[in-house]
Parts: C-alpha cells; sequence; structure tokens
C-alpha cells in the first residue's frame, strides 16, 4: 500500500558523516494490523507485528544497539534503532515503513541520524505528520526477577504501569539518578528531550579503537572533560537519556509498554536487551491493553 505521508532525517550518525531515513505513514487499514517496519536499505529487516521474530535478530552492542540477519545479498545491519523505536510508542495504532540507508562508502550498516542525540527532533517532525499522539498500549508482564552483573544490577517486578528508577555512577565519583511513570503520552516527553552523552576519556578511547567516526559536536553532550560542561536540558539529563535508551530497546520489539517496575543501577543495552527477552513471551498477539 502506498505511504500517503513521508519525512526524511538526514544527520551524522555514530558511525558515518551522513546517515539518512526515511519514515513513511500509511493509510490506515482496518485489515491489517498496526505495525512499525523497519528496512535496511530496501530489504525488510524486522516488522513489530511478527514480534515473535525479534528472538531470531542476531544483537550486539558497540556504544549503541546493534541488529543484525541474513538477507538476500548479504548480511543486514541496522544500529541505534533506540534513538527512533520510543517515538512510535506514540501512535500504536498505525502504520509505518521505516527505511534506514547503508552507511558511507557501500558499508553494509544501516545506521539511524543522531540528530541532537535526543528522540526529541524526530517526535516533533513525526508529529507532523502522523497527527496527534494517540493513548499508548500496555501489556501485563507478571515478571518478578533481579539480574546482577559486575558494578550493577536490575529489578524487575509487577506494577500498574510502567515505571523506571535509572542510577549510574563512575568511579570518578559521577553520579545521575532519573525516575519515570508512565500513564500518557505526556510523560513521555521529557524523556524524549534528554540526549545522549559520553565522557571524555571513553570517547578518546571509542575513536582509538575506530568507533564513532560520524560524531561531532551537535550529537549529544561531551562530559568530563577540561572545558566548560554542557548545560543540561533537565535535572539528572544523563540518567534521563538511559531511561530513553531502555525505552527505545524495549520499543523496537513492539511499541507498546510492559507493566513493570524497572529498577537499574549502571545499566545499558546489553541489560536492557536481556529485559526485553524476559517479556517477549508476555507481548499480547492481539492489540495490547489501551489506555
Amino acid at each position: 500500500m502506498p505511504a500517503f505521508k513521508s519525512i526524511d532525517f538526514v544527520s551524522p550518525s555514530l558511525s558515518f558523516p551522513r546517515a539518512s531515513l526515511r519514515v513513511d505513514v500509511l493509510e490506515k487499514d482496518p485489515n491489517r494490523a498496526p505495525r512499525v517496519a523497519w528496512y535496511a536499505g530496501e530489504e525488510l529487516f524486522y516488522s513489530t507485528d511478527a514480534f515473535n521474530c525479534y528472538g531470531e535478530l542476531d544483537y550486539r552492542v558497540a556504544r549503541t544497539a546493534i541488529y543484525s540477519k541474513p538477507g538476500l545479498h548479504g548480511s543486514l545491519v541496522i544500529g541505534s534503532t533506540e534513538h527512533l523505536a520510543p517515538v512510535f510508542l506514540m501512535w500504536p495504532s498505525q502504520r509505518f515503513d521505516v527505511r534506514v540507508a547503508p552507511g558511507s562508502a557501500g558499508g553494509a550498516l544501516a545506521e539511524l541520524p543522531m540528530m541532537d542525540g535526543s528522540a526529541l527532533p524526530f517526535f516533533h517532525a513525526l508529529r507532523k505528520v502522523a497527527g496527534v499522539p494517540e493513548p499508548l498500549r500496555f501489556y501485563d508482564a507478571p515478571v518478578d526477577f533481579t539480574i546482577e552483573f559486575p558494578r550493577g544490577r536490575v529489578r524487575v517486578s509487577p506494577s500498574d504501569t510502567f515505571e523506571v528508577e535509572y542510577e549510574i555512577t563512575r568511579d570518578d565519583g559521577f553520579s545521575s539518578a532519573a525516575t519515570l511513570a508512565v500513564y500518557s503520552a505526556e510523560d513521555l516527553y521529557r524523556a524524549f528531550s534528554a540526549r545522549t552523552f559520553i565522557f571524555e576519556s571513553d570517547y578518546a578511547r571509542a575513536r582509538a579503537d575506530g568507533l564513532l567516526a560520524g560524531v561531532d559536536e551537535t550529537c549529544g553532550m561531551l562530559l568530563g572533560g577540561a572545558g566548560p560542561q554542557p548545560r543540561y536540558r533537565m535535572a539528572e539529563e544523563p540518567a534521563c537519556h538511559k531511561i530513553l535508551d531502555l525505552l527505545g530497546d524495549l520499543a523496537f520489539a513492539v511499541p507498546a509498554l510492559p507493566k513493570v517496575r524497572i529498577q537499574v543501577l549502571n545499566g545499558g543495552h546489553i541489560i536492557h536487551h536481556q529485559i526485553m527477552e524476559k517479556l517477549l513471551p508476555y507481548v499480547s498477539t492481539g492489540n495490547p491493553q489501551e489506555v
């Protein structure tokens, strides 16, 4: 079915000086389930209405979430989905095609543009073509577990909505902590505004390892250097962005939120992925509850 509205995004990504994607908002069709379909170039990579296939995607982390699977002409790889996926939570009854262009110099990696390092530019632009945000969708997830790992832990338990407590600590004394309870679309706006960040020492090591080749000063916050520190958009912006990362890692599988309380100390994409793997059996094959 042809798209009736489209929007394009272009900016540096983590790996490339220029990355682009197009989002097509499709005509509503009562005979077709809402979904977000992700394309790597022209090949269909993953669709949220076939979320049972989520577990078949290979997963790794290199400063961002990276998914891969075999394609018709070689491996298909999409990275940084956490920067756009949470925005689709705002329109759970619509159908979208997300076409991520392959990277510079013909690379296989299709990576999302960073914009300013937050989800806010995506949200404002997509709202112009997708319309007013809709009621969010939630699903029951009667899980209760703890994951312990070096320097951190995760605790997940049932809740009447989606709640997060996220704390970051470092040996150099840096710390940031934030909370989020989601009852309506308006509650997500603060998290959308939070920019990604990296500490200067980590940035230097990443560049030495050949990572972050596309990053410039517009892509987020550089913390801990000798110069002036970036001004936060809101209190505890680093921890707020970690919540945004968590939202994106969960929403990529399906644009609905689990009714759980998640407490995280020093987590990251690998831990978020482990949480999603435990939640996936509880995602309804029909329409998750709308509230």
